[in-house]
């Protein structure tokens, strides 16, 4: 993959805007991290049902109400994982946020078919695959943020251990997409998938090492549990990039370049978030197993 001075200057400078942006999301507080998410949560919604329906036609002839009740089932389901710890006054979000998505599930057929008298269960699975692919990433990405804002009985967010998580995974594989970008424009020689064929063996294992390195680094300097970083470095950067390759295939079968536009040289939300929704999950699982 040669390297290409101009592509690197347009997704150089729409990453600047898009790292500020982030970072207010992430760092402000906790309702700034809620509402970042919640937009990447439709974001990454309307663009995977244009996917969808560009690989299987039929699912362009859900019902409106199929079509954005999913999507707040999905949210409602980011709520639950917020376990508590976001509030408005003594109403908690994750009260009814277990509930929505299975009345919801429950509700598609009948709904479906009240609007198109017939009911597809390829479009309900499609619906379903998204929940589990998108909103259950975000939503345990609302638990890994919600970790320390309610540790020791405290109800207020003022644990630091609760920006950490989040940010150490998302830095991870920002870190591991970069140098993955840079070593394998330079040195890239061997293909490593022919899903992405832009890829290279050598980009893939430089930037995985690069990010852990860099990660581990960082936060032995800032005095935390770097071995815990690191290993959050080394998941994020093989399951960021099992991600990667994931929504290149969807993009791949429904006959497009980009999943999106709302970023110059980046594609939209999937093409930005691939890697993060899929690495999300399984850092979650470590994080409760082994660092709670």
């Amino acid at each position: 993959m040669a390297f290409n001075l101009a592509v690197f200057k347009t997704r150089t400078l729409t990453a600047i805007v898009f790292v500020l942006v982030m970072l207010t999301g992430l760092l402000w507080n906790h309702w700034s991290f809620f509402i970042l998410f919640s937009i990447i949560h439709f974001g990454c919604w309307i663009e995977y049902q244009k996917l969808v329906a560009l690989i299987d036609p039929g699912y362009k002839n859900i019902s409106v109400v199929h079509k954005y009740g999913v999507m707040i089932a999905g949210w409602t389901l980011m709520w639950y994982f917020t376990n508590g710890a976001f509030r408005v006054y003594e109403f908690k979000l994750y009260s009814i946020g277990w509930w929505w998505p299975f009345i919801f599930i429950a509700l598609v057929p009948l709904i479906d078919w009240l609007f198109t008298k017939k009911t597809q269960p390829k479009n309900i699975a499609h619906s379903v695959l998204g929940l589990i692919y998108i909103s259950l990433a975000w939503g345990l990405m609302m638990n890994l943020r919600c970790v320390g804002m309610l540790r020791k009985g405290s109800d207020y967010y003022v644990d630091f251990f609760a920006y950490t998580l989040p940010c150490t995974l998302i830095f991870s594989i920002w870190i591991n997409d970069t140098m993955a970008y840079i070593v394998g424009s330079f040195i890239g020689k061997t293909p490593f998938s022919k899903i992405s064929p832009k890829k290279t063996w050598e980009g893939t294992l430089g930037g995985a090492l690069l990010a852990v390195l860099v990660v581990g680094l960082i936060a032995w300097a800032l005095g935390l549990e770097y071995i815990h970083a690191a290993v959050i470095a080394l998941i994020a950067a093989i399951t960021g990039t099992a991600g990667d390759l994931f929504e290149s295939k969807l993009k791949r079968l429904a006959g497009v370049k980009d999943s999106g536009t709302f970023m110059p040289g980046h594609g939209g939300f999937l093409d930005r978030f691939d890697s993060l929704l899929i690495a999300t999950p399984f850092v979650w699982l470590y994080v409760v197993l082994f660092v709670q």
